[in-house]
């Protein structure tokens, strides 16, 4: 019985002991992660380097399609800011709109892709488009079954633009980049 009382107090002492060495190592290192952070607000969030955006062809008409393997055909898109876009998604999987349906949302630069997701898919009776976060979306298209597309049209300033499938679990995988130049 004595042993029942004795391991439960070893865990918190040693768990007490931990967040005192934290507490000190992080006083030693504030210094480095001022100056970190320093550097970090001086880089301003337009000028994000995004791999192999070099290699797309800059164009401000897209077709994106997504499928039944939860994927979009093109995650990097490169267009002209301060020009008008088209951009249309297609689906082109064969499985119902209820269990794999797609659309393609497009988010304002900074927006966290994870919190927007969860919201997302809270609001069916909006077709996954949460409007607690309407101020977060610049563009989206219409949640589209099989063989259904939707056009969309909208101008970005310059920047890195996140997009995904909002649908429920889609937007961890099915998720580009616009970057507006």
């Amino acid at each position: 019985m004595k042993k029942l009382f004795i391991i439960p107090a070893l865990v918190l002492a040693i768990g007490i002991t931990s967040c005192g060495n934290n507490a000190e190592k992080k006083e030693e290192g504030a210094s480095t992660e001022t100056t970190t952070t320093t550097e970090t607000e001086a880089t301003p969030t337009t000028t994000e380097t995004v791999p192999g955006i070099e290699d797309v062809t800059l164009s401000n008409q897209w077709t994106v399609e997504g499928n039944d393997q939860m994927q979009f055909n093109t995650t990097l898109i490169r267009v002209k800011a301060g020009e008008p876009v088209e951009l249309t998604m297609k689906n082109v999987g064969s499985m119902p709109v209820e269990s794999m349906g797609h659309n393609l949302v497009v988010l304002k630069p900074g927006v966290d892709v994870a919190t927007f997701g969860g919201e997302a898919t809270a609001a069916a009776d909006n077709e996954y488009i949460p409007k607690s976060a309407l101020s977060s979306i610049v563009a989206h298209t219409k949640l589209l079954g099989p063989g259904q597309e939707d056009k969309i049209t909208f101008t970005l300033e310059k920047g890195v633009y996140p997009y995904l499938c909002s649908f429920p679990g889609h937007f961890g995988i099915m998720q580009g980049k616009i970057v507006a130049e």
